[in-house]
């Protein structure tokens, strides 16, 4: 079977911890793309300058395969790991999260540290709103309007969502369809003759 469904949070979410006058600030974000991420990084590293460590961890994909962490100067695995964990831990992907620390002055070690980053992420997470999502298929087709009513009534009967469409003398549609549905649908659909579809890309 095609795994063609994951979790992940529909909005940013915010979680807090302190430890010995430390301030660990975590914020968990729907995220699609490693560029994606760079960006909301840099922009939080310019809201909180005055934060000593910027601490990360993203994973991205159904497959779950692509992810990355960072302890951004922390000792080796006592931030970025941590964080990760509890992407794990929520089975979510297509999320990063950054925790960044206010130092208070009191050192708190290895295992202070690994605690305090896990429970800012874990808390960011808690606050969040998880959901579940398809990864889908995106397909555009171009037909003569003689065909039009024929490629509406496929269009409706199987549900297919519509993200951009042009009728006029030639029709121009975007759908998206779910991953599992994709290969016995455009199977259907290309019955209907005088149709040319074309697969855009996979989200």
């Amino acid at each position: 079977m095609i795994n063609d469904s994951y979790k992940t949070i529909a909005n940013p979410s915010k979680g807090i911890y302190k430890e010995k006058g430390s301030k660990f600030v975590a914020f968990a974000y729907p995220t699609y793309s490693e560029g994606e991420f760079k960006k909301k990084l840099i922009q939080l590293k310019k809201d909180y300058r005055d934060a000593r460590h910027h601490c990360y961890a993203f994973r991205l994909g159904a497959d779950l395969k692509e992810y990355r962490f960072s302890d951004d100067g922390e000792p080796s695995s006592t931030a970025g790991k941590p964080i990760y964990g509890q992407i794990q831990s929520f089975e979510l992907t297509n999320i990063s999260i950054v925790v960044i620390r206010y130092f208070g002055g009191t050192k708190l070690g290895v295992g202070g540290l690994i605690s305090a980053y896990k429970e800012a992420a874990k808390d960011a997470l808690n606050n969040a709103n998880i959901i579940s999502q398809t990864v889908n298929n995106i397909y555009e087709i171009r037909f003569d309007y003689t065909i039009m009513s024929d490629v509406m009534n496929f269009i409706k009967k199987n549900n297919l969502e519509v993200k951009s469409q042009i009728l006029e003398a030639i029709g121009v549609i975007q759908f998206s369809i779910r991953l599992s549905n994709s290969t016995s649908t455009i199977d259907q659909f290309k019955k209907i003759d005088g149709l040319k579809i074309e697969f855009i890309r996979t989200i």
